[in-house]
């Protein structure tokens, strides 16, 4: 019995050297060390042995299944690593060839048209003053002039929240309130003596519940100016935004301004500059009138620089408000508005 176990061992570990794959190898083990292998069918027949031979068979049974056990394992062992070199050779990189380029993103035609619009106030002296998107009835409209249920405010569909006078801003205006009345104000809300004047851009979206078409949004960019200070006169505002359209669009850029009304300014008016396209000869951009709106402004409405803190009868001050998105399609001809926010690559890899 001896001898056939050992030579069970032999034939074990020959095939175990012959074996390629981890399916082969957990055949092998099936084979010899499994329910119905040769070492399990002699250890069955341990009874009919003489209480002498028994424990010798037993011991030499008990070692040769732990060898082919162990073997076992080290078989899988150079199997695993035999696969991992084999995907290292066949993966390997030539560190040699060119690497594939890697595709740079790119600013949105909105946030260029911004910067542009950022850079060239801040070579004018204007700081950034930043504001919140969800505003109070009070901001948004009564301290601008518009009391409630008054017929202006139908100039501006409004989104409003199911708290009482909380809403979406629907312009930057309510900027201009809280930046006077942080320069106005003490921090415990002390009137100071003599303010700071103000020079600042608010810069943010806006939301209106409007119908969305090619040329209108729900949600929008708007750059809101405010100056405030003493002896400041309408030809200053004039004067400040011809040098910012020039800035804008060169040097040769004509201006002119239109009497309008925005109930937070008086005078109010709009400006438009010659069509950069046609020369102010007209065309589709311009709808063949020569000029192209851009902005509207005015002097601050006394009434505002009051509810802001400053005395308008020693204070004064100036304000506009310019939409990036409109000023981005002048100078592309991007005739509808929706492209900005519809993700569209063909039309963002074009800027």
């Amino acid at each position: 019995m001896l001898e056939e176990i050992n030579q069970a061992e032999r034939e074990a570990l020959e095939a175990l050297e012959a074996v390629g794959s981890n399916d082969e190898l957990q055949a092998w083990r099936s084979l010899h060390l499994g329910k119905k292998s040769q070492l399990k069918q002699q250890l069955k027949n341990l009874g009919r042995l003489s209480p002498e031979e028994r424990p010798v068979v037993g011991k030499r049974t008990h070692e040769i299944r732990q060898r082919l056990e162990a073997s076992l394992d080290a078989r899988r062992d150079e199997l695993e690593a035999a696969r991992i070199e084999a995907s290292l050779a066949a993966e390997a990189l030539d560190v040699t060839m060119p690497g594939r380029p890697v595709r740079r993103g790119r600013l949105h035609v909105s946030t260029r048209t911004l910067r542009r619009i950022y850079a060239i106030w801040a070579e004018m002296g204007f700081q950034v003053y930043r504001s919140r998107d969800v505003e109070s009835d009070e901001y948004n409209f009564q301290l601008l002039n518009f009391p409630r249920h008054h017929p202006a405010r139908e100039m501006q569909d409004t989104f409003h929240t199911t708290t009482d006078d909380v809403l979406l801003r629907t312009h930057t205006s309510p900027g201009q309130i809280r930046v006077m009345r942080e320069n106005a104000f003490d921090a415990d809300g002390t009137p100071r003596a003599d303010p700071d004047p103000i020079r600042v851009i608010l810069p943010g979206m806006c939301y209106r519940y409007e119908q969305i078409t090619a040329r209108s949004e729900i949600q929008f960019n708007q750059v809101e100016g405010l100056a405030v200070g003493r002896r400041i006169r309408m030809s200053d505002l004039k004067g400040t935004l011809t040098d910012f359209a020039r800035r804008m669009f060169g040097q040769d850029t004509r201006t002119r301004f239109r009497c309008s009304h925005f109930p937070f300014t008086e005078p109010s008016a709009e400006m438009d500059i010659e069509c950069f396209l046609c020369g102010g000869e007209g065309c589709r951009v311009c709808k063949h009138a020569g000029w192209l709106e851009i902005l509207g402004c005015g002097m601050v409405h006394p009434v505002v620089l009051a509810n802001g803190g400053y005395d308008p009868t020693v204070y004064s001050g100036f304000a506009f408000g310019m939409g990036p998105e409109r000023i981005a399609m002048l100078r592309h001809g991007i005739e509808d508005i929706r492209q900005f926010w519809a993700n569209d690559l063909r039309f963002l890899e074009q800027f």
